[in-house]
């Protein structure tokens, strides 16, 4: 039976990786208001602090931890850190991720393999190393972080397309793979969302008019706006909580609509 308490954490630990700001930062923090025990981790010091201070003026204590999600020796100190400090991990948010907007032909070998090792490689290793703990308690939740580029293409983004379609591949193999478990593994594809890293996309230009690119995400977004943060938590919840134990291997893209709009006519 479904209730309330179906969509609470309370007492579970969540780690979200990369979440000291933007999405990861507000899906942690919806966490956190449902009753989980947060962790997260970044690479820079001086964001691990930011997040703990950000986190704490929500009222929400937080456990932030320097890790690289690509480095598997790492990660492994990482996680059986946390879980003596902490708790064995409930909930695993694979939320770090790289982007680089580089024509095909103008990108490196070199570039493409960081994009890859970050989007893919490192839910891969985090994934690893966070299942045999899942497994001994008998629940655990994983959800990527997907995009639209786990099913569009798009100019100069070759490398985060094919991290992102191989990251909503990898969610449904650990579906198949760690269900009789009962582990669920689902993926979250945002859409177009507004934060301070697509700010200078939707500034208006010298003349008044709107930026090219914000002009081309509203008119392909039946919404016809771009979307925030926020609006990714109550989908992020839902999978993190016991109301979706049926839910599995599953891509809930969150896009106002984006992959169901062939666009207005001219």
């Amino acid at each position: 039976m479904i209730n309330d308490k179906s969509f609470r954490l309370d007492g579970k630990v969540a780690l979200v990786t990369g979440a000291s700001y933007g999405i990861g930062f507000a899906i942690a923090s919806a966490y956190g208001n449902v009753g989980a025990k947060i962790v997260f981790n970044d690479r820079n010091p001086e964001l691990i602090e930011k997040g703990v201070a950000a986190y704490k003026e929500l009222g929400i204590e937080a456990h932030g931890y320097i890790c690289d999600v690509t480095d598997e020796e790492a990660v492994q100190k990482f996680v059986a850190q946390v879980e003596k400090e902490v708790g064995v991990i409930d909930i695993l948010v694979n939320n770090a991720g790289i982007i680089k907007r580089i024509p095909m032909l103008e990108m490196s070998a070199a570039d493409f393999r960081q994009v890859i090792d970050v989007d893919l490689n490192g839910p891969f290793i985090m994934s690893k190393a966070v299942l045999p703990g899942m497994i001994k308690k008998g629940h655990g939740k994983i959800i990527n972080i997907c995009s639209m580029m786990s099913e569009l293409g798009r100019e100069t983004v070759s490398a985060y397309a094919a991290a992102k379609g191989g990251l909503k591949m990898l969610t449904r193999n650990i579906c198949a793979e760690f269900g009789a478990a009962n582990i669920q593994c689902n993926g979250i594809g945002p859409g177009y969302i507004a934060t301070p890293q697509t700010a200078p996309l939707r500034e208006k230009q010298p003349d008044g008019s709107r930026h090219p690119f914000d002009e081309f995400i509203c008119s392909r977004t039946p919404a016809g706006r771009w979307l925030q943060a926020e609006e990714l938590t109550g989908p992020a919840v839902f999978l993190a909580s016991d109301a979706s134990d049926a839910v599995n291997g599953h891509i809930l893209y969150v896009d106002g609509g984006i992959l169901a709009y062939i666009g207005k006519q001219p």
